[in-house]
């Protein structure tokens, strides 16, 4: 590798679940971070049929050991050099969360301008979805590791053991990642905006607070899965190189709100009927070109 600069470099080890059919974790990831350029070497934290909001899902989780076993061959094969970024998302055990702090720093180590975008998948909408003794690992260990985060509103409740329930609250949370030392915090969307409107905010550290408001698509109960882990990969893929920060967080959401608007238009009844598990899989190939030029419809407010 003598003679490149980290700017050459766009590779992703990206360590986060994988299912057999649809599109989450490292399966929703992958593809996007590709077609803007990207390579991505997925490690995958669960292989599971598909994902757990079916009546049913089957597969394996890794282990801390496998993780640990799957690294080494990579550090005996001298490949960490290779490594722009780190992507995390969903893991569901607490000791293979913590394996990953010991990746990070070897990772690190091997090229000090290494980016770790740190995806804290912990639940949604008040429900916790992983063991709740990730929590206390992601807070102490690995959160201060991240140079970029991307929670949702519920899983910066968790972190910061506040509630978020107004836009004073938002700012006051995101401080509490600035003094952990996290440079850029992204809470992907929160319903602090007006009825029917999403709302999703940006802090950096001496930097610019951001906010955009974006319009609920489908019918009100209509929830799909998968959309903050292709939320996390497109901001890292847009924030690499990129000194403005709103135009990476506009290009994240045109991208992200055009997967959903095309799969809301698949569904059978629009989205306003029952919408089987299957139906609301992103319609994430369909959208490869707004994948690769995204059309920035909502705009940043600047709130500072």
């Amino acid at each position: 590798m003598a003679g490149a600069t980290n700017s050459d470099i766009k590779r992703v080890l990206s360590i986060q679940s994988h299912v057999v059919h649809g599109y989450v974790g490292n399966k929703v990831a992958t593809y996007p971070l590709q077609l803007l350029g990207f390579d991505v070497d997925p490690l995958n934290s669960v292989q599971f049929s598909n994902h757990t909001g079916y009546k049913t899902f089957k597969g394996p989780v890794s282990n801390e050991k496998e993780l640990a076993t799957i690294f080494e061959g990579l550090e005996e094969n001298e490949l960490l050099p290779l490594y722009s970024h780190l992507l995390t998302g969903y893991i569901g055990n607490p000791l293979f969360l913590r394996q990953v702090g010991h990746i990070l720093k070897k990772l690190r180590q091997a090229n000090p301008g290494l980016v770790y975008v740190c995806d804290p998948v912990m639940g949604d909408n008040g429900q916790l979805y992983v063991p709740k003794e990730l929590l206390p690992v992601y807070r102490d260990e690995i959160i201060p590791l991240a140079d970029i985060i991307t929670p949702n509103q519920f899983e910066v409740e968790l972190l910061t053991e506040k509630e978020v329930r107004s836009e004073a609250a938002v700012w006051e949370a995101m401080e509490w990642f600035h003094q952990r030392g996290i440079k850029t915090v992204v809470i992907s969307s929160s319903d602090l905006g007006q009825p029917g409107v999403l709302r999703a905010f940006l802090s950096q550290q001496n930097g610019p607070r951001l906010a955009i408001d974006i319009p609920k698509q489908g019918g009100k109960d209509l929830v799909f899965t998968g959309t903050g882990d292709l939320f996390a990969s497109l901001f890292l893929a847009h924030s690499h190189g990129s000194k403005d920060i709103a135009n990476v967080f506009e290009k994240t959401i045109a991208s992200l709100q055009a997967v959903i608007k095309r799969t809301v238009a698949s569904l059978p009844s629009g989205g306003n009927g029952p919408v089987k598990a299957a139906e609301r899989e992103l319609k994430l190939v369909q959208s490869k070109t707004e994948i690769e030029q995204p059309q920035v419809l909502l705009k940043a407010q600047r709130l500072n």
